[in-house]
């Protein structure tokens, strides 16, 4: 019985914290990241270039400073249209999506991470964050029900006060 309250409990939890298991990134190894781009850049091959671009992309969008979350969504929709090859275009959509997830964007990271699913439809990580876009989605709409309800609510309070000093 306790085991069920407590599961009760930490499920109420979950709803207003947002549980989900996308991991972060610190500006730490943002930074590192960084640097090893600026060292590409000094000789490297194109591959190796396009490599340490796209994981200072992913550092960026699993950020938790917003401001380095639109960067890697600005850098990967600029590199997103000069992809050829399925698997990083693939990729590329995955941490597009990961990036608007992040900045709040349900309907658009829905999107592209349905795209994901189009090409690899066993693919774990884009099945887990389309099961937390969801979860947003539908946690935004109770709130909004119940904010809507408590509105009505009061209107209809405020009515019956007015109504009760009039008589």
């Amino acid at each position: 019985m306790d085991a069920k309250i407590g599961k009760f409990f930490d499920s109420i939890g979950t709803f207003f914290t947002g549980s989900d298991n996308i991991p972060w990134c610190d500006s730490d190894i943002v930074h590192g990241f960084e640097r090893e781009v600026a060292e590409a850049e000094k000789g490297s091959s194109d591959e190796d270039k396009s490599a340490c671009l796209l994981r200072l992309s992913w550092a960026l969008v699993h950020s938790r400073r917003p401001e380095d979350v639109q960067r890697g969504i600005a850098m990967l929709e600029g590199s997103l249209s000069s992809t050829s090859d399925p698997l990083q275009v693939r990729e590329k959509m995955y941490l597009l999506a990961v990036g608007y997830y992040r900045s709040g964007d349900y309907p658009r990271s829905r999107g592209l991470v349905d795209r994901c699913l189009e090409i690899a439809p066993d693919w774990r990580q884009a099945i887990n964050l389309k099961k937390s876009i969801e979860d947003h989605i539908k946690k935004d709409g109770v709130i909004g029900i119940g904010i809507a309800a408590t509105a009505v609510g009061l209107v209809a309070g405020g009515l019956a006060a007015a109504l009760s000093r009039r008589k």
